[in-house]
C-alpha cells in the first residue's frame, strides 16, 4: 500500500480511538460508571457501535485505554518539568510540584469509583514503577550533589515524596499544594 494511504488509515484509527475515549470520559463524568454502555460511548463519539467493537471488546476496555492515555499524559508532563540544564534540586522541585498538581487535578476530576476500578490494573503498576524510578534517579543525583540528604536511600525518599504528595488530591487549593511541596522538600534537606 502507498505510504499516504497507510498514514491516512492510521490517522483515522487514532481519531476514532480518541473520540471513543473522550466520549467515555464525558459519560462517566455525567452519569458515573454504573450506566456506561458501549452504545452510549459509540453514540457520544459519533461512530457506529460495530465500529467501536472493532477497537474495544467492552466498556471496561475503553475505560482502561482512556486511563492509560491519562497516565501517559501525566508521565509526559513530569518529564517535561525535568529540565536537564537545571541543577538536580531545581529539577526535583519542578517535578514534585507537577506531580502534586496532577494529584490535585486527578482527585478533583477522576476520583471515587473510577479511581478504585482502574488503579488495580497492570498498566498502573508499570506507571508507578516508572514514576518511582524517575523520582529516585532525581533524588540520587541531588544527593550526589549534596542538595538532599544521603543518610536515607533514594528509593525510600522517593516513596516518601510520592506518598506525601498524594495528599495534594485533598488540598483545598494551589496555595495548599505549594505548602505541601515545600514541607516535602524540607524533609529531604541534608
Amino acid at each position: 500500500m502507498p505510504k499516504l494511504w497507510n498514514e491516512t488509515i492510521d490517522k483515522h484509527r487514532a481519531a476514532v480511538r480518541d473520540a471513543a475515549l473522550d466520549a467515555m470520559a464525558t459519560l462517566v463524568a455525567e452519569h458515573g460508571l454504573v450506566a456506561l454502555t458501549m452504545s452510549q460511548i459509540a453514540e457520544r463519539a459519533g461512530i457506529g457501535r460495530a465500529t467501536l467493537y472493532k477497537y474495544f471488546p467492552d466498556a471496561h476496555a475503553v475505560l482502561t485505554a482512556w486511563h492509560e492515555r491519562q497516565i501517559t499524559t501525566h508521565l509526559d508532563q513530569l518529564a517535561a518539568a525535568d529540565d536537564p540544564a537545571d541543577p538536580a534540586l531545581v529539577r526535583l522541585q519542578a517535578v514534585l510540584r507537577t506531580y502534586a498538581r496532577i494529584q490535585h487535578h486527578s482527585a478533583a476530576h477522576h476520583g471515587g469509583e473510577l479511581a478504585t476500578l482502574l488503579h488495580r490494573d497492570e498498566h498502573v503498576d508499570r506507571a508507578r514503577r516508572r514514576l518511582r524510578d524517575f523520582i529516585q534517579d532525581l533524588l540520587a543525583e541531588a544527593a550526589r550533589a549534596g542538595e538532599v540528604r544521603d543518610d536515607v536511600p533514594a528509593d525510600e525518599l522517593a516513596d516518601y515524596c510520592l506518598h506525601a504528595l498524594t495528599a495534594a488530591g485533598a488540598a483545598p487549593g494551589h496555595d495548599a499544594i505549594h505548602r505541601l511541596v515545600a514541607v516535602t522538600l524540607a524533609g529531604l534537606r541534608p
